[in-house]
């Protein structure tokens, strides 16, 4: 689905969003009463530290609100633009910051909730699609924390050895349904159907601890995460 699209079917009581450099930004009305704000990455654009600062502005002063309006945050980009000037200003600790801004909305009452419509990838996509409190997507998302000729350069391992274990291990493999399995992306939401009505349905849903891990073993993508962060949390308490 293209922006327009997924504007028009999330907001039927109408939407003001703008596109500039490959942000978006702006509100929509599920109905008349009920206001969302809006952010966003289209278009494929590989978010620097330019990006990453507007971004963070804009969603810091959305926390600052008294309001409860939560915040969507649509993502469809490449991976961080790692360019040599984005890299000595601080690429990594920007995107950090973009990352804690979100996690700032969450804690001052703003729901954030991710949409992820197109592609993202690595530190991109961390720092925005999986920082937000739920990430949803749409049927033919495409995210990777890191693609597989990268991981092979970090691992050490041939691309063939990865290629096969990520036909049987989730969390090795790229994909919309390899991150569905493993508990990152809550929901897959049917553009068949009004997304409106969806994001009411998430939206009423209480907002809870991070339960990405315990999704993973019920999905069976990782079956082990939520088991040993309890258990570290467990040891961490009886040792306080």
């Amino acid at each position: 689905m293209r922006p327009a699209d997924i504007l028009s079917s999330l907001f039927p009581a109408g939407h003001q969003v703008g596109e500039a450099g490959g942000l978006l930004s702006g509100t929509g009305r599920l109905d008349p009463q009920t206001v969302v704000d809006i952010v966003g990455i289209t278009g494929k654009t590989y978010p620097g530290v330019d990006e990453a600062l507007a971004l963070a502005g804009r969603i810091l002063a959305i926390a600052e609100r008294p309001d409860p309006a939560p915040l969507l945050f649509l993502v469809d980009s490449g991976s961080q633009r790692m360019s040599r000037r984005d890299e000595l200003m601080g690429l990594s600790e920007t995107l950090a910051h973009l990352a804690k801004a979100l996690w700032q909305a969450e804690r001052a009452g703003h729901r954030t909730i991710g949409l992820l419509y197109g592609g993202s990838a690595a530190g991109a996509f961390i720092a925005t699609a999986l920082a937000c409190g739920s990430l949803v997507a749409l049927p033919g998302a495409w995210p990777e924390v890191m693609d597989l000729p990268s991981m092979a350069r970090v691992t050490k391992l041939s691309v063939e050895v990865l290629t096969e274990k990520a036909g049987t291990t989730p969390v090795f493999a790229p994909g919309l349904d390899n991150l569905f399995a493993t508990g990152a992306i809550a929901e897959i939401w049917d553009p068949a159907r009004p997304l409106s009505d969806q994001l009411k349905a998430l939206l009423a849903t209480p907002a809870t601890a991070d339960g990405r891990a315990e999704l993973g073993r019920e999905r069976g993508g990782r079956l082990k995460a939520a088991t040993i962060a309890q258990e570290v949390e467990r040891l961490a308490l009886a040792h306080g």
